[in-house]
């Protein structure tokens, strides 16, 4: 059965569960001071790591989604017997044993790769939880499961506090949506798709015991046992208010192919009113879904075509998928470097999603991809961190930022085998002639020349013939 799933998994690689809307222009400012603080602090971080990881890594699945009956290619399952498969899935609780799971290794790289927070799965959709909880017994630390008796047994907590002895920011993903709980995917009924099997209107003191149970969770992680939190990212924005004309306008869309849409209120003021009584200036996400509680915005495996109006963040696919397979496939250094800035320019930061294996591992190719990473940020991080945008942000291979009110970057993004060019010319933009200009990792400054069709900066052959590093080459201009 493993063997045939995993299999299988590799054909689903290629396919992603539906992303609702991670891109509103009607985004809504916080008006928490500490919050604002804190927002402005985080886009001076640009990078970071995301992790998703539970006991479907053991199959090398598309996370949680093979237990959702919908009829979509992220949702299929090699055993056609729905009952016996979620049965078999569920059961994976009792053979998830990560002895190799080394978070302080993890840590090191990502910092040596000059990442600044984590954001880590404890909880997917599937209701297993990766941190100590109270509240279920499908957790990583239930008798159930073979790693409760490891010293590392809580693992969300080791995470934390690993990232953090590395001084990394630290961020609880946290699925609203709990396909394990009996008061959201109720046993009396089916489970045709990923809402409520029942009608919360007809039972709602059902809905009032999950929206407790979820409540509660979350203040156990906020609560202070797991440390200072940073950022609480909440995922599944269909668990969310919704008016009666809004379940009309979704269920009468052309797009509409689920059954259950209804009212999913689990009074999100309110809970964020509480955790930052616990955890001030809190960044709380809660994702895709319209309001004053997603402090940013996510586009979920894609850059924006330009700069966005409000704090925003690419969640991006290193290789594989958004969980662990076999032979995941990595992106390139170059491919990275340069994703990461191409997102800067556009004034949003990079999460690079990596995903552990059964056993607590990350792929070799992993680490090679966050050393190659590191190599480039050593020249020229100065150029990434604290960076905001500035029009037009990109003219063809080259991008630029500025930083404060007297330095400007130019970056330059090398094609495949490509030299550095002997001129770097913009039409789009010009720099005030009085301005310094050098490239980073060398101390020779550079000529520019002012034309009608705009400027060229001239890159002498010394540094075209021992280029300060690869991929993208940032020319640093300041008063």
């Amino acid at each position: 059965m493993k063997t045939i799933l995993k299999v299988v998994s590799l054909l689903l690689i290629i396919s992603q569960p539906k992303v609702f809307c991670q891109e509103d222009n009607r985004y809504v400012p916080e008006t928490d001071p500490l919050v604002l603080a804190k927002l402005e602090q985080w886009q001076d971080l640009k990078f970071g790591l995301l992790m998703h990881w539970g006991t479907y890594s053991q199959w090398g699945i598309v996370e949680s989604w093979s237990i959702c009956a919908e009829d979509e290619g992220w949702c299929r399952r090699s055993n056609p017997n729905y009952v016996g498969y979620k049965k078999e899935y569920e059961n994976l609780q009792t053979t998830f044993n990560p002895v190799r799971f080394d978070p302080a290794k993890w840590a090191k790289a990502a910092k040596n790769a000059g990442m600044k927070y984590v954001i880590f799965t404890t909880k997917h959709h599937d209701g297993f939880s990766m941190f100590d909880t109270r509240l279920t017994d499908y957790r990583i630390t239930s008798d159930k499961t073979p790693f409760h008796t490891n010293p590392k047994a809580n693992i969300a907590k080791e995470i934390f506090s690993a990232f953090r002895a590395e001084g990394f920011w630290t961020g609880a993903y946290f699925s609203k949506p709990d396909w394990h709980s009996e008061n959201y995917w109720w046993p009396n009924f089916a489970t045709p798709d990923r809402n409520p099997n029942y009608d919360i209107t007809k039972y709602p003191e059902r809905w009032e015991n999950f929206v407790q149970f979820t409540h509660g969770q979350i203040m156990e992680l906020l609560g202070g046992d797991y440390g200072k939190i940073d950022i609480l990212w909440l995922d599944g924005g269909w668990v969310q208010k919704m008016t009666k004309d809004e379940i009309i306008k979704e269920i009468t869309s052309p797009d509409y192919k689920f059954i259950h849409v209804q009212n999913q209120d689990i009074r999100m003021d309110e809970l964020v009113a509480k955790v930052r009584q616990k955890q001030p200036g809190l960044i709380v996400v809660d994702r895709a879904v319209y309001g004053k509680n997603q402090n940013y915005l996510t586009p979920e495996n894609r850059v924006p075509d330009k700069a966005l109006p409000y704090p925003w963040e690419s969640c991006i696919i290193a290789g594989g998928g958004w969980s662990w397979v076999p032979d995941a496939k990595y992106m390139t250094g170059k491919n990275a470097v340069q994703l990461l800035v191409d997102i800067v320019a556009k004034g949003g930061n990079l999460l690079l999603n990596i995903a552990p294996g059964p056993e607590g591992q990350w792929h070799d190719d992993a680490y090679r991809l966050l050393e190659d990473i590191g190599k480039w940020m050593k020249v020229n991080d100065e150029s990434i961190y604290g960076t905001r945008v500035l029009a037009p942000y990109k003219e063809g291979k080259v991008c630029i930022s500025k930083k404060g009110t007297n330095t400007i970057y130019i970056y330059y993004l090398a094609e495949n085998g490509e030299k550095m060019p002997s001129k770097i010319d913009m039409s789009a933009f010009s720099l005030p002639v009085n301005m310094k200009i050098r490239m980073l990792g060398t101390d020779t400054f550079l000529r520019m020349e002012k034309s009608d069709r705009g400027i060229t900066i001239l890159i002498p052959d010394k540094i075209r013939k021992n280029p300060p590093s690869d991929y993208v080459w940032v020319l640093k201009a300041s008063f």
